[in-house]
């Protein structure tokens, strides 16, 4: 049976569980082959620098979205429906990064007998940076 988080068990304030990965091109290469994006500047250090940045090749921007997408669906279990993900891509995710997605709840709703919480997310690599920012909304089961 699968873990599920229902609406009457979360708070404003609630941080939830962190999803971490470190990422190199063994991941960037298994993400490309799934989406079809196998791009010189994600592929190779010529391609990388080419594209502008001096370390080489650099990870997709979409990979942390599917990260956060992950983070959400290990917290909140297969009854919830994550409705909303958006986010901002303000570092690049270099070889070798660990990157880490966290969430905290800043909102609950019930509209239209949907129980709602927003979240304020972001994906953080190893030195703290803010990577990704952004924002999820995720209908909940609820125990009534």
């Amino acid at each position: 049976m699968a873990y599920n988080v229902y609406f009457e068990d979360v708070n404003v304030g609630d941080e939830i569980s962190a999803w971490s990965r470190k990422t190199d091109l063994m991941h960037w290469n298994r993400y490309a082959a799934v989406n079809d994006e196998f791009v010189y500047i994600h592929m190779d250090d010529e391609g990388g620098r080419a594209g502008g940045n001096e370390q080489g090749a650099f990870g997709m921007g979409n990979l942390r979205f599917a990260y956060l997408l992950n983070m959400l669906r290990d917290w909140a279990g297969d009854e919830a429906d994550i409705r909303e993900l958006g986010l901002q891509f303000r570092v690049i995710n270099q070889k070798n990064d660990v990157l880490t997605c966290t969430g905290k709840i800043v909102e609950k709703t019930v509209e239209d007998s949907e129980h709602k919480v927003r979240l304020e997310i972001n994906v953080t690599n190893q030195e703290g940076q803010s990577t990704a920012p952004g924002h999820a909304v995720v209908v909940l089961p609820t125990r009534a």
